[in-house]
């Protein structure tokens, strides 16, 4: 994939290429990708979508319709890093919403799917605040099912909404996997617009759940905090994908395939 004059490179985690980036690079690219005739899918990922990738080929089909993964995750960027990437910082999802529409051109235009009515009036407020020249059309905040489709009853109004209206950014909130599988389901109905799977994002950058700490957020342990204030609904799956997470690490590490060079970057990101 193209962005400008400028190839992308990509590293792999476990065989999930990751772009090599900065929150300033991909606001790059995303600008640039809004103006195309198609729609183009970016994933936030942290170490449980890697590890489900690598774990469950059904999901690795699922994320094979994304164009762009970024790593969100500090243990995953340290993993680029340990193959030549040379970042500074993962691009976190939360941070990088709030940085992307603090600087989005005036004028760009911006769904937001998924969260509550509450939580979307609060994002359009604080974020019209800080930029005036945002405009958001429209959103959705009905059910997701978790093969990712939309409630039968909304599905054909809200994606003729989104096609009608053509918005710039189409922001995705509602929790892995079925987010992801909400933007592979749609991907091929939407006409045009970057699809941006945020999860978490929505009600951090809303004041309705906290983050975890600076300096928890550096030393990799965003998951802790996490687990911490939500332990029933999160509990259980980090505890088995950062198991899992680590096997395959050591698994793949013995065979040398744990993390490296991704060497086809301009195909498909990922392999399945």
């Amino acid at each position: 994939m193209k962005a400008g004059s400028e190839q992308p490179r990509y590293v792999h985690v476990l065989g999930a290429p990751l772009l090599v980036t900065t929150y300033a690079d991909l606001t790059r690219r995303c600008v640039e990708w809004a103006g195309w005739s198609r729609p183009t899918t970016v994933a936030f990922s942290n170490t449980q979508i890697v590890t489900m990738i690598r774990h469950d080929p059904a999901f690795r089909r699922v994320m094979g319709t994304f164009d762009c993964l970024v790593s969100d995750s500090t243990p995953l960027t340290w993993c680029m890093n340990w193959a030549g990437a040379g970042l500074r910082d993962r691009v976190y999802g939360p941070a990088f919403m709030r940085y992307f529409l603090e600087r989005a051109p005036a004028g760009s235009t911006h769904y937001l799917v998924g969260g509550s009515e509450e939580c979307a009036e609060r994002l359009r407020r604080r974020f019209t605040a800080a930029n005036p020249g945002l405009r958001f059309v429209g959103g959705y905040h009905g059910r997701c099912l978790e093969d990712g489709s939309l409630d039968p009853a909304d599905e054909a109004r809200v994606l003729s909404e989104i096609n009608r209206l053509g918005p710039d950014f189409l922001w995705i909130c509602f929790g892995a996997p079925k987010q992801q599988r909400w933007a592979a389901r749609y991907k091929e109905r939407l006409r045009r617009g970057v699809v941006l799977v945020v999860g978490f994002a929505f009600e951090a950058n809303a004041g309705l759940k906290p983050d975890a700490p600076a300096w928890m957020q550096r030393a990799g342990l965003t998951w802790l905090y996490r687990m911490a204030t939500e332990p029933r609904r999160l509990g259980p799956r980090y505890l088995k994908y950062n198991t899992l997470f680590l096997w395959y690490l050591l698994r793949d590490g013995m065979r040398g395939r744990a993390w490296g060079p991704w060497p086809v970057a301009g195909s498909h990101p990922v392999r399945v």
